[in-house]
This record gives C-alpha cells, structure tokens and sequence, in this order.
C-alpha cells in the first residue's frame, strides 16, 4: 500500500487510518472489495497498534491502542510524552473497523491490554479523553470507546453506567444532543450519544417499546428533533437554520433508524437531496452546488443510500457505521 496520501488530503496526515477507513467501508458498501488485497490492508492496518514493552507498562497510564498515522509515532516538541505513543480512541475505532470489514478477526487482538489501558481514559463524569496525553473530553469519544467494546465483546474497558450518565447529561432542552454538557443540540452528537446508548442496551430496538417504556432518555422530544432536521431540500441539517448537509442523512438517518422511527422520514425527497450531491466524479459532496467530492462525504453519501434501501448499496449496520455482513 501506499504510504503517501493524495495531495488534496495530505494536511489529513494524522488521521490516516480514518481515511482508509471511508475509503474501505465505502468500497464495501459499492460491494466492489475485491477491488483491493483484504490481506494486505489488514496486515497494514495491524502496524498501527501499540504494544507495551514490559508488562510494567500497563501501570503508567499510556493507552495502548492504534495510532492515526506514521507520523504520530516521531516525536513532537508540542507533546510531553517521552514514549512517541500515538494511539488515540477515534484511530483505534477506525482500526477495528475496518479490520472486521476486511474480514479480519478482532478477537485474535490483545484485547486485554487495548481495554484495561482504554478504561483508564475514562473520566469520574463518565467521558472519555482520547488520548493518555490529554484532550477535549466530549460523545465522539464516548462513542468510541462503547464501539470498540462492542467489537471487541467486551465491556470491562469502560464503566457502562457512568458513560450513561454523561450522555443524559448531554440531551438538551429541545431533544437532541450537544457534543458536551449545556452546548447546542447537534447531529453528530445525536448519534454518538444514542449509537453509544444502543450499544451498551439503554435503548430498545423499536419505537414502541421506546415510547412505551421507561427509556434512559427522553425518546418522544429526541424523535420530534430528529424529525424537524429533514429539511424542504429533502436533505437534513445537523443544527437548526442551517443548510441540509450530505452526511447527516446518515447522522441522524442513524439515530431514527436506532430508535425504530426511520419509516417516518421522507425517504424519497432525501435520496433526491443525496443524488443532487452526487458529482460528475462519482463521489458525493457536501452540499448540492459544491463541484468537487471528498472521501468523507462520499462515504456518508453512500451510508445514507444504504439506510434507505439502495439495491445496489450493501445493508449497513448504522450503530457501529460496517456493513451488516462484516458482524
């Protein structure tokens, strides 16, 4: 594999790992993976992880999971961290993820060591940090460390019940979710905060039972936000009075599928939104009238494609963002 990204994503050098990532699941979703060497992009993927020298390591607080880039593994002089590890929890979601859609076994990872050292991430108001050197603290990494778990199948890296209270800390007054305590409702953070939800088993599978029982959050407001988000384009917003935007038709496509409410979107007004963000190129963009696609966009594209039923777009398992047959 190439170790040099396009000209256009080289300022996207640290996150190489989630750009392989789009690039691979989207290629799964096309159901064209045979397109690329499985083998080879595991193998890659694989000298990314970061092991402890001595089992002493464990207690010095480094998280040992995967890093973003090759360039995280040289050292900065704007990091205090003498060790060069680089892992992060995004890149170890991004990581897993893709292994198991390149048909990977997870389970033949260190796991132990990856949980044990992730927990320690976690903060006393139930958050997560994504790296042992220090970050903002918010749902993507809750997310993250509720997926990693959930594909690697076990929970002993995070105490389940304290994420819980962090996020019902999050909703907000109108249903959605802000990325932290007391900040707007919006839909990354909806879906962060109900996939992470869903994952740990506070939610139910269908909308009944969601309305019906006693839910970890407030359903009814959550599903009247998420359905004010679809826009007169078609196409849903992620904030109020903005622009319909290409991937959150899969932010909160996600989150209405999670809750059992997807049925009541407008499903052919949003595929005629995402066909108009379809470039000449074949890749999707962020908005209609943009010219030119990226890799992050055309994925979502193509994920929201896959929740409305597209035939020739693989089923995808919205919660852990892998197609359905990669489970």
């Amino acid at each position: 594999m190439s170790s040099e990204l396009p000209d256009g994503y080289a300022t996207q050098e640290v996150n190489h790992l989630t750009l392989a990532y789009f690039a691979v699941a989207g290629l799964s979703l096309l159901r064209e993976l045979d397109r690329v060497n499985k083998d080879q992009i595991a193998k890659w993927i694989l000298s990314f992880q970061v092991h402890p020298e001595e089992n002493d390591d464990l207690d010095n607080g480094q998280f040992y999971g995967f890093c973003g880039s090759r360039t995280t593994k040289f050292p900065s002089n704007l990091v205090k961290d003498p060790c060069h590890n680089g892992s992060h929890l995004a890149s170890t979601y991004s990581a897993l993820a893709t292994l198991k859609i390149v048909g990977y076994d997870v389970l033949n990872l260190d796991s132990n060591v990856l949980l044990l050292s992730m927990k320690k991430l976690q903060q006393p108001d139930g958050s997560f940090m994504p790296t042992h050197i220090g970050a903002e603290t918010d749902l993507r990494f809750v997310y993250c460390a509720a997926a990693i778990c959930s594909m690697l199948k076990d929970w002993s890296g995070m105490d389940k019940e304290k994420a819980k209270e962090y996020i019902l800390n999050c909703q907000s007054y109108d249903g959605g979710f802000g990325m932290v305590p007391g900040l707007e409702s919006h839909g990354g953070g909806t879906f962060c905060a109900v996939a992470a939800l869903y994952l740990m088993g506070f939610i139910q599978v269908d909308l009944a039972s969601n309305l019906r029982e006693s839910a970890a959050i407030d359903v009814q407001l959550l599903l009247e936000w998420c359905l004010q988000r679809q826009a007169a384009d078609g196409g849903f917003q992620g904030r109020r009075n903005k622009p319909s935007d290409t991937c959150y038709a899969f932010w909160i496509g996600g989150v209405l599928k999670m809750i059992g409410a997807y049925h009541l979107i407008d499903h052919g007004a949003l595929r005629g939104f995402l066909l108009t963000c379809q470039t000449c190129y074949g890749g999707f963009s962020k908005f209609p009238d943009d010219e030119l696609p990226d890799i992050y966009h055309s994925y979502y594209g193509l994920a929201a494609l896959s929740l409305l039923g597209e035939e020739e777009v693989e089923p995808l398992c919205a919660e852990l963002g892998i197609i359905a047959a990669a489970l």
